[in-house]
């Protein structure tokens, strides 16, 4: 057995210390190492054992040899007489087995030189590990990060102990990040990589917006407050549905904050995107109300047939471009928030349908009397002829 090697259990303490990296797993990794550098000066097939020493450091390397009465292989195999003369004080016969401490040529350097090259290999292996682990306990979480540089037209996000990345698509349309400044992202998704975790961010997903608010809103973040649903056209507008769970808590209320400082604050993190935060009814009429906000509506009316899912909607006059928003948005969001097609129409539009059904139904009315009056009179005038014809029979049987 080797000497005590305390330099060997410093610097493993040292690596679990600052690597987070079990010591177990260090001291497995060197006796490995070492085991491999034995196996090639003696051959693969020679059997080898390693011990490392937990408390002091001391590393052996062991062999076993097979007494034989006719050696082949001398590496392995030992006959009677030999193995008496290098081990006395013992009798050894065919089929025993000896283990024998050996130390090969230039030990210390070879053992020293493969732990080294096998702790750095694994320290990157575990750090990898750990960085993929830490990474991917925080996938589908919001993170605080800092434009790190540009590529492309990806930007690379570094947060804290590697980078994401938030690719074109993720980004917000039209905003403008530069290097340095702290911005928070949606991790999307965590992968394992070669050089460590590859992780998708996001600063569209709607999630983000959410994640933001159970930030920002004690009230969500303990359940008092719940968002029941969400829709957001990134960079312009979210609109966001909550409820209260708890008696006396006004979920609208909760979300803005004192003079709108919680939501602000979030807006503020989103480049100015407006956000909408109504209140959540399951009762869907009051609902797409509720979602077509800042506009009002006269009255929703509900598809009877349930599964196609639909609604009509009646506003003021000037209320429907507040209600459609500007190219479609709001009826789009409103849509998607409440999970119902919503046909959108003014009071104008309304009393013109009246009116345009009224005029056809009396165009129908008049037609079907005219209708009506042809067919009588074609009723009458065969009448009629049919009695003439009886009377010019009548004329000739009396003749």
């Amino acid at each position: 057995m080797e000497k005590s090697n305390s330099d060997l259990i410093q610097a493993i303490a040292e690596l679990e210390s600052e690597r987070q990296i079990s010591r177990n797993v260090l001291f497995d990794t060197i006796e490995n190492s070492i085991l491999e550098a034995c196996k090639k000066q003696y051959g693969d097939d020679t059997v080898v054992r390693v011990s490392l020493d937990r408390e002091t450091g001391a590393v052996g390397a062991f062999t076993e040899i097979t007494v034989v009465d006719e050696v082949v292989n001398p590496h392995t195999e030992i006959t009677p007489e030999a193995a008496e003369s290098r081990y006395p004080g013992k009798k050894y016969i065919a089929g025993d087995v000896i283990s024998v401490e050996v130390s090969p040529a230039n030990f210390g350097r070879i053992a020293a030189q493969a732990a080294k090259q096998a702790v750095v290999q694994k320290i990157r292996e575990e750090e990898r590990t750990i960085l993929y682990n830490k990474y991917h306990d925080m996938e589908k979480m919001v993170v605080s990060g800092i434009v790190q540089r540009f590529l492309g037209k990806n930007v690379s996000v570094h947060l804290g102990k590697c980078d994401g990345i938030l690719s074109e698509n993720e980004q917000i349309k039209g905003e403008k990040l530069r290097i340095g400044q702290r911005i928070k992202v949606y991790v999307v998704e965590v992968e394992e990589g070669s050089k460590g975790p590859k992780i998708t961010l996001s600063r569209t997903h709607p999630d983000l917006v959410k994640r933001l608010f159970e930030m920002e809103v004690t009230e969500i973040a303990s359940g008092s407050v719940e968002i029941m649903a969400l829709s957001r056209e990134a960079g312009e507008r979210t609109k966001m549905a909550v409820r209260s769970n708890e008696y006396g808590i006004d979920p609208i209320g909760a979300c803005i904050g004192p003079n709108g400082m919680r939501v602000n604050a979030i807006v503020d993190e989103l480049g100015g995107e407006k956000i909408d935060i109504i209140a959540w009814n399951d009762n869907p009429e009051i609902l797409i109300k509720n979602a077509l906000s800042p506009a009002k509506a006269d009255y929703v009316s509900i598809d009877p047939d349930s599964a196609l899912k639909s609604a009509r909607v009646v506003v003021p006059d000037n209320q429907l471009s507040l209600a459609i928003g500007l190219k479609g948005q709001n009826a789009r969001l409103a849509a998607r928030i409440t999970g119902y097609k919503i046909d959108i129409k003014s009071e104008s539009q309304i009393e013109a349908e009246e009116e345009a059904f009224d005029e056809d139904f009396s165009e129908e009315l008049e037609t079907e009397d005219v209708i009506a009056s042809a067919e009588v009179a074609e009723e009458v005038s065969e009448a009629k002829e049919d009695v003439a014809d009886a009377a010019s029979a009548e004329e000739e049987s009396d003749k």
